[in-house]
């Protein structure tokens, strides 16, 4: 198994010769200044790097060291910094964090604890970096979808089943939950992926246009028909037709329509011509269309011709952590859009955006985002930014509370395993005595 990737930026030899012997099961990059260290970002691409604010040519201020931890960032904004400062530098180490570094240490440095801190940012990194291609694996499967959700998956399963089939499909979900990338997926699966995806919302059309819109007329078939013109559905003939709000198609229209989908033929507007149609016809709506059947504004027959496959697509609110991947993407699209300096989000806006309901899905989602990035002063969106309020209670842990809590629950289950007795404890923990004195200390432990 290759070693994970670790950069050590310091311009102190000894410093380096120690912290290479002390971590020695990853695979070492050593730089002494700002652009050395870019330079191994760029070529090397480290999940983890630490960085010493102190560099030259200014080794006792921090910034040369702010500056590369910037570019470091700009570069590869995944990385996880973790900044090495001075004694009792804690500003220094706010305004670090502040610029996107993932954690700091206060020198002099102690190899047991960089090692755990190290060890934390890796398996983070890791973490990130299987989630990206799981990511990746699921707009493979279903092309614009982002989703890691067990139900969303579900919906990808099926659209990878029924892509390649030549069924009408029906896709029922709220508004602002994907209808039209799924259905774009679907096509882009099928056997027409080379040929036309047309798409059209039968409630944006008025009634009278919308006929002629999907059929066509012929040149004199109302006022203004001064030539001949094909509908959408002629235009996606050997492709595919989507219908987007299809419970809002007008009774008038729905016979015809159900006349193409059993007999595969169209007379445009003012035509007597029966024109045969290769259409593969994929159907949406936000609407319960069997209560719509029972108040007989849609027709029954139609129905089952529609939905000879049926997919509910659950909204936002009940896919757990994608509202969080959607944002983390839209954050990405935006950044490069606008040419913002926006990083990332905040922990409480993460939580915020998991606590908010959603109720305009994606599109809503996609509406804030955009807005935070345009709008943001700073580096990193908070919840005010997007315009969401914080949840009462069960938010994010920032990873220091995390690590903290892990730290004194551990130190505390090796002093009772070991009787109180420190050079155990330390033995158990593998560490020094003088670091399980340190956490002590610091947690208040006795």
């Amino acid at each position: 198994m290759t070693p994970p990737r670790l950069l050590l930026v310091d311009d102190d030899p000894g410093v380096l010769t120690q912290l290479k012997w002390a971590l020695s099961e990853y695979e070492l990059s050593l730089a002494t200044d700002r652009a050395s260290a870019l330079d191994a970002v760029r070529r090397w691409q480290p999940p983890v790097v630490t960085l010493d604010l102190g560099l030259p040519p200014d080794p006792a201020n921090a910034s040369e060291g702010l500056l590369a931890l910037s570019e470091i960032l700009r570069a590869a904004p995944s990385t996880k910094v973790i900044v090495v400062t001075g004694n009792d530098d804690r500003e220094v180490a706010i305004r670090a964090v502040a610029l996107g570094a993932y954690d700091f240490y206060e020198k002099p440095v102690d190899p047991d604890v960089l090692r755990l801190i190290i060890a934390r940012a890796q398996r983070l990194a890791a973490l990130e970096s299987e989630n990206q291609q799981l990511i990746a694996a699921q707009r493979n499967a279903c092309t614009g979808l982002i989703a890691a959700s067990a139900s969303m998956l579900e919906v990808c399963r099926r659209i990878e089943r029924l892509a390649p089939t030549s069924a009408t499909v029906l896709l029922q979900g709220e508004s602002g939950t994907g209808k039209e990338v799924l259905a774009r997926a679907i096509h882009e699966q099928s056997p027409r992926h080379a040929q036309a995806f047309v798409a059209i919302n039968c409630a944006a059309i008025p009634e009278q246009l919308l006929e002629s819109e999907l059929f066509g007329y012929e040149r004199g078939a109302f006022t203004g028909a001064v030539r001949q013109t094909r509908g959408k559905l002629e235009y996606a003939d050997g492709g595919t037709l989507f219908l987007d709000e299809m419970g809002d198609l007008p009774l008038s229209l729905q016979a015809k329509l159900l006349r193409f989908m059993q007999e595969r033929v169209i007379e445009r507007v003012g035509g007597r011509e029966e024109i045969a149609v290769d259409t593969r016809v994929i159907c949406a709506t936000h609407k319960d269309l069997r209560t719509l059947m029972a108040e007989r504004l849609f027709r029954e027959d139609l129905y089952y011709r529609v939905s000879e496959l049926s997919i509910a697509i659950p909204p936002l609110r009940a896919r757990p952590g994608d509202a969080i991947l959607i944002a983390r993407a839209l954050l990405s699209r935006f950044r490069e859009l606008y040419g913002a300096q926006v990083r990332d989000f905040s922990p409480s806006a993460l939580a915020a955006i998991e606590a908010h309901d959603w109720p305009g899905n994606v599109r809503e989602l996609e509406n804030r985002v955009k807005r935070a990035v345009i709008m943001a002063d700073h580096l990193v969106i908070e919840a005010a930014d997007l315009e969401l309020e914080l949840p009462v209670a069960n938010g994010f842990r920032t990873l220091r509370e995390v690590r903290d809590e892990a730290e004194a629950g551990a130190i505390q289950l090796a002093l009772a395993a070991s009787h109180g007795q420190i050079g155990k404890a330390a033995d158990v923990l593998g560490v020094s005595r003088p670091t399980v004195y340190h956490l002590i200390k610091k947690y208040g432990l006795h």
